[in-house]
């Protein structure tokens, strides 16, 4: 089983990745799934233009950078979503490079680590109606960390108990995409 760390934010002096390689390390120990970081700012992932829907597409997407997109996330069959919340909601580029594809999120699992003022619950609840639109299922256990009290100057430090909230959330996370592949 292959998991998706999905770096969702593309901005500048982001906070996304650090957020992502916290995640990744902490299931290093694991045995039970493969992880792997998927950067959406590696992607290059073009503005949703196209007058074919994704889910029409076929898997044959306009651009290079929306077709290697698509094989990423093909290849997983569950995701963390890292996500920061902008404005109170989800990140642009994110909610865009969701949109750009079709088939390859149908019936998968996702759980979220958030980060932003309010600890991104905000956006996390957008994204639980994004979802649903693919037919995913969302985990329960959630990551939300507070920019104000994880972040500084020296970087991310989470709080202790975020360690049990993603364990928490693995293992919601990793029940489901088993019993959905079987």
């Amino acid at each position: 089983m292959k998991i998706g760390i999905v770096v969702g934010s593309i901005r500048e002096g982001r906070r996304g990745r650090m957020v992502g390689d916290w995640v990744k390390a902490q299931v290093a120990g694991r045995d039970d799934a493969e992880f792997e970081i998927v950067d959406l700012k590696e992607y290059d992932v073009p503005l949703l233009t196209a007058a074919t829907l994704p889910s029409q597409a076929n898997r044959q997407y306009d651009s290079e950078g929306a077709r290697r997109w698509s094989a990423a996330i093909d290849a997983c069959d569950g995701f963390i979503f890292v996500t920061p919340e902008y404005n109170h909601g989800v990140p642009g580029a994110f909610k865009n490079a969701i949109d750009t594809l079709g088939p390859e999120w149908l019936g998968k699992k996702v759980g979220f680590v958030s980060y932003g003022a309010d600890a991104g619950v905000r956006a996390v609840e957008q994204w639980r109606q994004i979802v649903v639109n693919f037919q995913m299922v969302d985990v329960r256990g959630q990551v939300a960390l507070s920019t104000f009290a994880e972040f500084g100057d020296e970087g991310f430090t989470p709080l202790e108990r975020r360690t049990v909230d993603l364990g928490n959330l693995l293992d919601q996370l990793l029940a489901a995409t088993a019993r959905s592949m079987s």
